[in-house]
């Protein structure tokens, strides 16, 4: 747990407490936490650390305060029960007013710089919903929010974002087409299904976890509070430093401070990297950031700049006059010269790099470095790095059966 909890004065007198997590350097837009069903517990605690490591300041006030205080439930069978209690029992409207609170606490902190926007999963999805119309935020995103089906009269005049797991069990497709179609002419608001996927795809941990789902809903929504909130970060920038330091004066210790605490590195053809800062650090000092070739070069052939993430396209190109660990692991130097494409994508958290996965053509390598016989094998060596460079480079050479397509319509 990297927050505190502090208390929240409510708008008709007492105090409930809250999560709050503040990013890295004490400041920046802020985020109202919606709970699930099973009160502040380790799972909200873990979300309000997530996005406080993307820069904002995090709260989540504890909504079940009017029952019982400092819910924290699990999710036992009996932990399910007691959960659906206060669910039955819940009063959404003053649960929104409590929201508002929460809100009206995060404008007056000092840490607290810019806009305040509402987060909320499952009974939290729907309170964020309903946040954007009646508590003072300025852009929202629900997860699998229940219940958004019986509430569309409410008026969304804020960007809002909604996240529907495609097999729901708790919102019918019935439900799921009645938002899309109420929605489909309001621009400012985004709704994305994510099919196969039931309700909290996005809860670590949990029983309907889907990770391919949850990376790509925390991207949009990230996106939507970069585009209406802030902070931005000049992603180009800091991926650009951090290759300075692993290519150009390569030192690992500077390498390694352009990365969140705990990050990781995947180059996806020969599986090397590594996850978490020892086990990536010590890949970095004794298989990769030392032991490239010297004549090393990277050329760049484009870019893309998302909210989150870089993509960058290039040619790796080098001598394999030394072992290459991470992509010619066991493999004695050869002599011969590689130009290779390859493609990065980098994903951030805040101001650091949280994760790249590289990719490139292995086969191509081989054959370049003559471990591989390109003969009779549909593949080639430096040609691809030269077609990228030059589009009027022969295509289809590979093809043996190009050639009877000649002239056909």
């Amino acid at each position: 747990m990297a927050g505190k909890f502090i208390q929240i004065a409510a708008h008709d007198g007492g105090t409930f407490r809250g999560y709050l997590a503040l990013p890295r350097d004490g400041k920046g837009p802020a985020i109202v936490l919606c709970q699930e069903i099973f009160g502040i517990n380790a799972y909200v605690r873990e979300v309000a650390d997530y996005y406080a490591e993307e820069g904002y300041v995090v709260l989540a006030p504890d909504l079940f305060w009017r029952m019982e205080k400092d819910v924290d439930l699990g999710y036992t069978p009996e932990d399910w029960q007691k959960a659906f209690g206060f669910f039955q029992k819940f009063d959404v409207d003053l649960g929104v007013k409590d929201i508002a609170s929460a809100v009206k606490a995060l404008r007056a902190m000092p840490e607290v710089s810019g806009k305040v926007g509402a987060l909320g999963f499952c009974l939290g999805g729907k309170l964020a919903y309903l946040a954007a119309a009646r508590a003072g935020v300025d852009c929202a995103v629900g997860y699998y929010g229940v219940g958004i089906e019986g509430a569309l009269d409410e008026k969304i005049n804020v960007p809002l974002v909604l996240h529907i797991a495609g097999e729901d069990q708790f919102v019918p497709k019935a439900a799921q087409e009645q938002i899309r179609q109420h929605f489909k002419n309001q621009p400012q608001v985004e709704i994305y299904t994510y099919p196969g996927t039931d309700h909290a795809f996005a809860r670590t941990g949990g029983d309907h976890y889907d990770k391919p789902a949850a990376m790509m809903a925390h991207s949009r929504s990230i996106a939507l509070f970069r585009k209406v909130m802030g902070p931005h970060y000049d992603l180009s920038a800091l991926w650009d430093k951090h290759c300075e330091y692993e290519f150009g004066i390569r030192d690992v210790d500077a390498t390694m401070g352009t990365m969140v605490a705990e990050p990781y590195v995947n180059h996806i053809p020969t599986m090397t990297g590594g996850v978490g800062y020892k086990h990536l650090k010590r890949f970095y000092k004794h298989h990769f950031v030392n032991s490239n070739p010297k004549d090393t070069k990277l050329i760049p052939i484009s870019r893309t700049i998302g909210a989150d993430r870089v993509v960058d396209e290039m040619l790796f190109c080098f001598t394999h006059d030394s072992e290459i660990d991470w992509m010619l692991p066991g493999v004695k130097p050869t002599g011969k010269y590689v130009e290779i494409p390859l493609v990065a994508i980098i994903s951030f958290r805040g101001d650091k790099l949280y994760n790249e996965h590289i990719y490139w053509d292995q086969a191509s390598v081989l054959v370049q470095i003559g471990l591989l016989d390109a003969k009779n094998l549909p593949v080639a060596g430096i040609e691809t790095a030269k077609k990228l460079l030059d589009e009027k480079q022969p295509s289809n050479t590979l093809m043996k059966r190009w050639a009877e397509s000649e002239g056909k319509d």
